[in-house]
């Protein structure tokens, strides 16, 4: 087992958003008028990597509501992913570990979206067995009922991970080639260029394949987003999970993959969880290492990208990340 590796912000601190006080006094009182109440308290979201407003409100009467809002003219790439996180919520099959929309209200040039708040918190690092038990007892039921998943969902016009993959995950490809700015990478990468952009490559064509022995279309859809931060943990130990914004079609064994690589950081063994998962049935054999690999040059390469305005954290945490994606397929592939 690796040592455990711990990111450089607790995931659950990651974040900088305003608070009540600081949105439009318009958009307050619509927000109440819709709550029927004002809240007496306001806990504001640590984790996540943007700037919008996300916090559970609670009224005097116990009751608790989750709401992300921003701005239309400052943030209208956020107001577009609530939007379609909306859409997305109302369509998921019943019965889902998913926090459901309950409205959605403009006022004071803001867009606001309501989901039912969990009475929990994120998972904290280094997991808890019991935690990523309940995380991965959840995304298998989410697996199984996205692989044939409902008409209305995919009238939605989702994209697809194999042309994602197409159009952006050649990263080792572009280090390879002399990208700028460059990442910072450990010897044993660079070392493996081409090992890393031969792995890489088989991403589009493995994301479209029907899982083997099975003769039906790859129509499934995924995630795209799991990681530690996008799930929460109730009271009773359940895990929901959350975040759905980037939602495509796509194998579950990618959403395994990327919600794994902070189990291995943990010190876990990730790969009898990847391997006994029932999302990575049918997954080509080399599929986790063709996944992290993807990741980590994703990862790194975006890292390497400069200071970016949805959080002052989000550059180290890439490179944290990259860096466990990469140790681990390192790990697996007896790299050194």
């Amino acid at each position: 087992m690796p040592a455990i590796s711990l990111p450089p912000v607790p995931y659950d601190a990651t974040a900088v958003r305003p608070d009540w006080a600081a949105l439009p006094t318009g958009l307050r009182d619509a927000v109440v008028a819709r709550l029927g109440a004002p809240p007496v308290a306001v806990r504001v979201a640590g984790a996540g990597f943007t700037g919008g407003f996300a916090a559970v409100l609670e009224t005097a009467d116990g009751a608790r509501t989750f709401v992300k809002a921003a701005s239309l003219a400052q943030q209208r790439h956020l107001v577009d992913w609530y939007a379609h996180e909306a859409l997305v919520l109302a369509r998921l099959p019943a019965g889902l570990p998913v926090p459901r929309p309950r409205w959605a209200l403009t006022a004071a040039g803001w867009y606001a979206l309501c989901l039912d708040a969990v009475d929990g918190a994120p998972p904290r690092l280094p997991w808890k067995p019991d935690e990523l038990a309940a995380t991965l007892t959840a995304y298998a039921q989410v697996a199984a009922a996205l692989a044939d998943p409902p008409g209305e969902l995919v009238g939605l016009g989702l994209p697809r991970l194999s042309d994602l993959a197409r159009d952006d995950i050649l990263w080792w490809g572009e280090v390879a080639a002399g990208r700028e700015p460059a990442p910072e990478l450990p010897d044993r990468a660079r070392s493996r260029l081409p090992e890393l952009v031969a792995l890489e490559s088989r991403l589009p064509a493995y994301a479209d394949a029907p899982p083997a022995g099975s003769d039906r279309p790859a129509t499934g859809l995924i995630h795209c987003d799991l990681r530690v931060d996008n799930v929460l943990i109730d009271t009773a130990g359940r895990a929901w999970i959350c975040d759905w914004n980037w939602l495509c079609h796509g194998p579950a064994w990618f959403d395994l993959a990327s919600l794994l690589i902070t189990a291995y950081a943990s010190g876990l063994d990730a790969d009898a969880a990847f391997a006994s998962h029932p999302a990575a049935a049918g997954a080509p054999p080399d599929a986790l290492d063709v996944t992290l690999a993807a990741l980590a040059g994703y990862l790194l390469t975006s890292a390497a990208a400069g200071p970016s305005s949805a959080s002052p954290h989000i550059r180290a945490h890439q490179r944290w990340s990259g860096e466990q994606a990469l140790g681990w397929l390192a790990a697996r592939r007896s790299w050194g």
